[in-house]
């Protein structure tokens, strides 16, 4: 597998730690150099959380440089957007269909973009739109968005599914992790 640099994006409470420490785990599995590094901002009060996950034979720092990301995952659209910019040209931006309003739209000082969707497509050419929260729910929990999105980017790395599924079965509460798996399954494809 070749070096892989991940930026996952996302607010406070969507598993974007959780989601970032699978991905560590199946790379450290796969035998890489892993290093991640996370910002947490106000995350508890529903703030802007991001994660850089990078692995490769040898890797020297955790933070993935602006547009060098070969994947992006927006557990938000607005997040999404805002972090755009640490995407490679030709790298995959994958969004969940989520919007959660931040304080300076709820508070009505801001709009949520429209057709932020639309924006992000035109934006970067290989975006993929995934409704995280139908598949979460049709697998019986809306808290597994986060192994939907990680069944999502697993097609985008080269490591057998197996790996990925032993990473969410070590990482998760015993009593959860059927329904993670099949909503990393639905995440997947399957």
């Amino acid at each position: 597998m070749k070096a892989q640099d991940i930026f996952l994006a996302g607010v406070g409470g969507q598993g974007i730690l959780l989601a970032g420490e699978i991905l560590c785990i199946v790379f450290m599995e796969a035998g890489l150099d892993v290093k991640k590094s996370e910002v947490h901002g106000m995350a508890q009060r529903g703030g802007s959380v991001t994660s850089h996950v990078r692995c490769g034979r040898k890797v020297f720092s955790p933070l993935i440089p602006e547009g060098q990301a070969d994947v992006l995952i927006g557990f938000e659209a607005l997040e999404a957007l805002r972090w755009v910019n640490f995407l490679k040209k030709d790298g995959v931006l994958l969004v969940n269909r989520q919007k959660i309003n931040p304080t300076t739209v709820t508070s009505g000082r801001m709009e949520y973009p429209p057709r932020i969707y639309d924006v992000l497509k035109k934006r970067h050419p290989k975006t993929r739109i995934v409704d995280g929260l139908k598949l979460a729910r049709k697998a019986g929990d809306v808290r597994t968005v986060n192994s939907v999105l990680v069944g999502a980017i697993s097609g985008e790395v080269d490591l057998p599914e197996e790996m990925w599924k032993r990473a969410i079965s070590q990482r998760i509460p015993e009593k959860f992790v059927d329904v993670n798996l099949h909503a990393f399954e639905l995440g997947r494809g399957r």
